[in-house]
C-alpha cells in the first residue's frame, strides 16, 4: 500500500508538470507586451526601419557632354617638285620638326640657272635698245624744233621707243619667270610642323607627281567628334554665350567648329575643338575622349542617384524629420551625372534617406544605421527598449528594474 501511494503521488506530480508546460505559451501570449513594461522590438506599429542618410551637397556642377573622337591636324602638306629634275641634296631627317621656310630638298638647278642668266642678258639688251631710242628721240625733238627734220620722223622714233619699252617689259617678265623656275630647285617647308617618312634620296629623278615628304602641323591641333542631335540646341546656346571649353585627357581647348547640317542617318552632328599642343600630348590619328562643358550650374544641390524614388505618382525623396519619421519630398532631376544628380525642391539642410527606403512608408519611424543605442532620438528610445527586453528575458519585469534604479 505504501509503494502504491508513492506511485500515485509521483504520477500526480508528473501530470501537474505536464499541464504547466502546456499552459505556459498560452499564458505568455495572453500577457502580451504589457507584461514586460515596454513595446518590445517594434511596438504596435512594428520596429523602426534602419536607414542610411546623406545631407545634400551644395557645389558648382559642370554640365558635360562626352564623346569619343580622333585627333586630326589643322593642316598636312604633301611636298611635290614642280619640275622634272634630280635630287641633289636632302637637308632634313625623318621625324624632324621644321620651321616655315626651312630648306628641305635641293634639286639640280644648273638648267634653271642657265635660263635665268639668259633671261637676264635679254633684259639688258632690251634695256640698252630702249636707252638708245630715248637718246635718238631727244635729238630728233631738237631737230624738229629747228626745222631740220619732219615731224613724221619724230613720230616714227616715238613708236619705236614705245615698242622697245614693251619689249623690255616682256623680257623683264621672262626674267621673273626664270627666277621662279630657278627657285623651284629649292624646296622649303610651307609651315611649321613635323616631317613624315622620306623615301627620296640624293640622285633620285623626281617629277611633279613624285611625293617627296609630308609636313604635318601639330600645334595647334584639332580633335574631331560627333554629338547626338539632341545636344545641338545646348551646344549652339553655349557657343553664343562665349568660348566653349573642351578637354581631351590633360589637354584643354575650345570648340572651334559645328557642322552646318545633321547627319540624318546617324542622328549626330560633327564638331571640332582646337587645342594648344606645344608639348605634343595629342598626336594625329590618336583616339581620345572629348568632354564638352556646356555650362556650370552654380550652387547646385547634389544627391546620390540612389536617393531618388520614381513611381507613377512622381519623383521624390524620403527625408528624416526631427521626430525620426520619414517624409516624402517631391524633387526634380535637373542634371544627372555619373552616380549623382542635381535636384531641385530641397532647401539643403535635410537628411535624405539613401538606403532602406524600399521598406518605408510616409510617417514611418526610422533608425539611422550605425548610430549607437541610447544616444537620444529614435536610436536612444530603441536602446532603452532593448535594455528592457533583455531584463524581461532574465525574468525580472522592466518596471521593477526601473523602480530598483
Amino acid at each position: 500500500m505504501q509503494k502504491k501511494a508513492i506511485g500515485l503521488i509521483i504520477g500526480a506530480a508528473a501530470l501537474i508538470g505536464a499541464g504547466a508546460y502546456l499552459l505556459r505559451p498560452q499564458a505568455a501570449a495572453t500577457a502580451g507586451p504589457g507584461a514586460g513594461g515596454g513595446r518590445g522590438a517594434g511596438g504596435a506599429g512594428g520596429p523602426p526601419t534602419v536607414v542610411s542618410v546623406v545631407a545634400p551637397a551644395r557645389r558648382d556642377v559642370p554640365v558635360v557632354l562626352q564623346a569619343s573622337g580622333s585627333v586630326t591636324p589643322v593642316s598636312t602638306v604633301v611636298l611635290h617638285p614642280q619640275t622634272t629634275s634630280t635630287v641633289s641634296r636632302v637637308h632634313i631627317r625623318e621625324g624632324q620638326f621644321v620651321k616655315t621656310g626651312q630648306l628641305m630638298f635641293s634639286l639640280d638647278g644648273r638648267a634653271a640657272r642657265a635660263e635665268l642668266a639668259k633671261a637676264g642678258a635679254q633684259v639688258a639688251r632690251a634695256r640698252a635698245a630702249v636707252a638708245d631710242l630715248e637718246r635718238q628721240r631727244r635729238r630728233s625733238e631738237e631737230l624738229v624744233a629747228q626745222k631740220f627734220i619732219a615731224q613724221s620722223a619724230l613720230d616714227t622714233l616715238s613708236s619705236q621707243l614705245e615698242a622697245a619699252r614693251a619689249g623690255l617689259a616682256a623680257e623683264q617678265a621672262a626674267l621673273q619667270s626664270a627666277r621662279v623656275g630657278e627657285s623651284h630647285g629649292a624646296i622649303r617647308a610651307p609651315m611649321e610642323g613635323r616631317v613624315g617618312a622620306i623615301d627620296i634620296h640624293p640622285g633620285a629623278l623626281v617629277q611633279p607627281g613624285t611625293a617627296l615628304a609630308t609636313v604635318t602641323q601639330l600645334d595647334p591641333i584639332n580633335v574631331g567628334f560627333t554629338l547626338p542631335e539632341s545636344a545641338l540646341a545646348d551646344l549652339l546656346a553655349a557657343q553664343r554665350a562665349g568660348p566653349v571649353a573642351v578637354s581631351a585627357g590633360t589637354a584643354r581647348g575650345t570648340l572651334s567648329f559645328i557642322d552646318n547640317q545633321v547627319d540624318p542617318v546617324a542622328g549626330a552632328i560633327r564638331v571640332k575643338a582646337r587645342f594648344d599642343n606645344r608639348d605634343a600630348s595629342l598626336w594625329p590619328g590618336q583616339y581620345v575622349t572629348a568632354r564638352v562643358t556646356l555650362r556650370t550650374i552654380r550652387g547646385a544641390l547634389v544627391l546620390p542617384q540612389t536617393a531618388i524614388v520614381t513611381n507613377p505618382g512622381g519623383t521624390f525623396v524620403y527625408v528624416v524629420d526631427p521626430d525620426q519619421s520619414a517624409r516624402q519630398v517631391p524633387v526634380g532631376r535637373v542634371h544627372p551625372f555619373g552616380a549623382e544628380v542635381v535636384v531641385s525642391g530641397l532647401a539643403g539642410g535635410e537628411l535624405v534617406i539613401t538606403d532602406g527606403k524600399q521598406n518605408l512608408r510616409p510617417g514611418g519611424k526610422v533608425k539611422l544605421a550605425g548610430k549607437p543605442g541610447g544616444k537620444g532620438g529614435a536610436d536612444g528610445a530603441d536602446g532603452a527598449e532593448g535594455a528592457g527586453g533583455a531584463a524581461d528575458g532574465a525574468g525580472k519585469p522592466a518596471a521593477a528594474q526601473r523602480g530598483a534604479r
